[in-house]
C-alpha cells in the first residue's frame, strides 16, 4: 500500500515537471517577430522621411539661389542698357581730319555727323560733287583717305522718275545725275558679277570701280586731271580708283558698314541734311564751362 502510494506521488511530481518544461505556444513568437519587423520597418523608414525632406529643402535652396542669379544677371543687363542709352545721347567728337584740308562744306557735313552720331556707330562716306572728291571716315569720325572721283554727267541733286529702270540707252543727258542725300551703303554685285557698292540700288547708282568705257571718254585721264568739270562723265555712278576701292571703301564698308552722304550741289547741306554748324555749339559750350 504505501508502494503503491509512493509510486503515485512520484508519477505526479513527473507529470508536473514535464509539464512546467512546455515551450511557449506559436503565436507568442509569431506576434514578437512580427513586432520586431514593424518597428524595424518603422526604423527604416525614419532616415527616408528625412533624406525627402531634405531633400525638398535643397530644391528649395536652389530654385532661390538661382531667382537670385537671375534677378542679379537681370539688373547688370538693365544698367549696361541705361549705360549704353546715356552713351548714345552725349555728343561724339568733331571729325578729325589730321593734317587735310578739306573745303568748308565738306568740313561742316563731317563734323555734324561725328558731332551728332548721325552714323550710328558706322564708317561714313563724304561724296563732294562739286569738287569731284571723295572722303571716308572710321565710325569715329576719323578720316582714312580721300581721293578724287567721277561722277554723273548732269548737275543736279534728284534722280529722274524710273531712272532706275531704263536701259542706259534711253538715259537722256540731263538725267544722268548723282542723287545727294544720306544712303545706307549695301555691298552687292552688277549684272557682270563685279563687286560694287549700291547708294540708290531703286536708282540704279553705285560706287565701283572706274572701268574702260570707251576710248573716246577717256576716263582714265579724266581721273588723273586736276580740272574738275572734266570728272563729270559717268550716267549717275560713281566711279572710284581701282586701288582705293580696293584698299579703303570697300574695307570701311565690309568691316563697319557705312553710311554715304552725298553732298548736293544745288541745295545746301543745312537744306539736304538739317545739318547745323557744330563747332559753333562747341565753342560756346567750351565758353560756358571756362565761365562756371
Amino acid at each position: 500500500m504505501q508502494s503503491q502510494l509512493r509510486n503515485g506521488l512520484l508519477l505526479g511530481a513527473a507529470l508536473l515537471l514535464a509539464s512546467a518544461w512546455q515551450p511557449p505556444p506559436a503565436f507568442a513568437a509569431t506576434h514578437s517577430s512580427a513586432t520586431h519587423s514593424s518597428a524595424s520597418a518603422g526604423q527604416a523608414s525614419k532616415p527616408k522621411a528625412a533624406a525627402a525632406k531634405g531633400k525638398g529643402g535643397s530644391k528649395a535652396s536652389s530654385a532661390k539661389g538661382k531667382g537670385s542669379k537671375t534677378a542679379a544677371k537681370k539688373s547688370k543687363s538693365d544698367q549696361k542698357s541705361a549705360r549704353k542709352q546715356a552713351e548714345d545721347r552725349m555728343p561724339g567728337k568733331l571729325a578729325d581730319f589730321g593734317s587735310e584740308a578739306a573745303p568748308d562744306d565738306v568740313m561742316h557735313v563731317a563734323n555734324w555727323v561725328s558731332y551728332t552720331r548721325d552714323n550710328r556707330k558706322r564708317a561714313f562716306v563724304l561724296i563732294d560733287k562739286k569738287n569731284a572728291e571723295m572722303y571716308v571716315f572710321a565710325p569715329d569720325g576719323k578720316l582714312g583717305s580721300h581721293s578724287p572721283i567721277l561722277l554723273g554727267k548732269a548737275v543736279g541733286d534728284d534722280s529722274a522718275p524710273g531712272i532706275g529702270s531704263k536701259p542706259l540707252s534711253q538715259i537722256e543727258e540731263a538725267e544722268k545725275t548723282t542723287p545727294a542725300g544720306r544712303f545706307l551703303a549695301r555691298p552687292g554685285k552688277n549684272n557682270h558679277g563685279e563687286n560694287i557698292i549700291w547708294i540708290d540700288y531703286d536708282a540704279a547708282v553705285s560706287m565701283h570701280r572706274m572701268r574702260k568705257v570707251s576710248q573716246q571718254e577717256r576716263r582714265a585721264e579724266r581721273m588723273a586731271s586736276q580740272e574738275k568739270d572734266d570728272n563729270r562723265i559717268s550716267n549717275g555712278c560713281v566711279n572710284v580708283p581701282p586701288d582705293f576701292y580696293s584698299r579703303v571703301l570697300r574695307p570701311a564698308v565690309t568691316r563697319y558698314g557705312a553710311y554715304v552722304y552725298v553732298l548736293p550741289e544745288t541745295r545746301t547741306p543745312q537744306q539736304q541734311f538739317g545739318s547745323y554748324d557744330v563747332e559753333k555749339r562747341v565753342q560756346l559750350a567750351q565758353a560756358g564751362d571756362s565761365r562756371s
